[in-house]
């Protein structure tokens, strides 16, 4: 199915299922977070994606935070993420996400940010220099970085793999068929050996997500299950794919609670050691169970 045709079906949008209803985030731990975070005006991709599990990962102590700004290099027809040119790096970054999590209290942290095509390191320093400082300032925070693929260089991703995150994810998104239009400046095979390399030679927990929903079959979720598996990865999370807005690729189908299990049992039978897979699965659901 061409971009062409996908754009063309947005006029067709199915209603939401009844299954994807979202309940607003409570809870004393959630009341309390969401007050520090408005107070020192912290930035998490919890709030600024609006994710749907907000209020369950802050009640376990678990955030995410987005690094390298909110302009993105790439232009993927799924993500709601700005692309232009970014902002020039703020090396004080790395401190500023130390002290929010400190300030937070976050037991576990997810780390992510945009592709920095643009920059000579693509980004990996401040990377580098941001686990460092968290490890630094909160000795028993965990953490889990979920990296762009940096070009495949290997020069870049042994700055991660040197810096030892607890676990250490990529996301290979969607299907083979599908990468092209759906991650318009990656590769499905590139992503594929990023994850191998990473394992191979860092000895790390690796993990890869999924989003559902954009036309792929049965039979290429399974492939693409396989295929994770075949490159070492540990954990893999399946989500369905909701359009962040009328400019981007409509969804094609919702995909059933049953399908997600059934895709959660067949992940399990190949041997992962954790898989995540429901609708509203995000890349950082339930991933301070994934450290062990």
């Amino acid at each position: 199915m061409s971009t062409e045709t996908l754009q063309k079906s947005t006029e067709q949008r199915q209603p939401k299922p009844k299954w994807l209803r979202v309940k607003l985030p409570t809870g004393k731990k959630y009341t309390e977070l969401r007050g520090l975070v408005d107070k020192y005006n912290l930035n998490t991709i919890c709030t600024s994606g609006s994710c749907p599990n907000m209020g369950e990962c802050w009640g376990e102590g678990t955030a995410t935070f987005m690094i390298l700004g909110n302009i993105c290099t790439r232009s993927c027809g799924f993500c709601g993420v700005k692309t232009g040119r970014p902002e020039s790096v703020d090396w004080d970054e790395p401190e500023k996400v130390a002290r929010s999590i400190k300030i937070m209290n976050i037991k576990h942290a997810v780390i992510t940010s945009v592709d920095r095509d643009d920059l000579k390191d693509m980004g990996t320093i401040i990377w580098s220099e941001t686990v460092k400082a968290i490890r630094r300032m909160n000795p028993n925070t965990t953490l889990e970085t979920l990296i762009p693929d940096f070009q495949g260089s290997e020069k870049h991703l042994d700055r991660m793999i040197d810096v030892a995150p607890e676990v250490i994810s990529h996301n290979i998104e969607t299907v083979r068929r599908l990468t092209r239009q759906v991650r318009i400046q990656a590769k499905y095979d590139r992503s594929l050996g990023v994850l191998k390399y990473l394992k191979e030679n860092g000895q790390r927990r690796t993990k890869s997500g999924i989003m559902l929903g954009l036309g792929e079959t049965r039979e290429e979720v399974i492939q693409t299950l396989h295929d994770l598996k075949e490159h070492k990865v540990d954990v893999v999370t399946i989500g369905q794919y909701l359009q962040p807005s009328k400019r981007h690729l409509p969804v094609q189908n919702f995909v059933t609670p049953e399908q997600f299990t059934e895709f959660r049992e067949i992940g399990l039978d190949l041997g992962f050691r954790h898989v995540e897979s429901s609708a509203l699965v995000r890349s950082s659901y339930h991933a301070h169970k994934h450290i062990h």
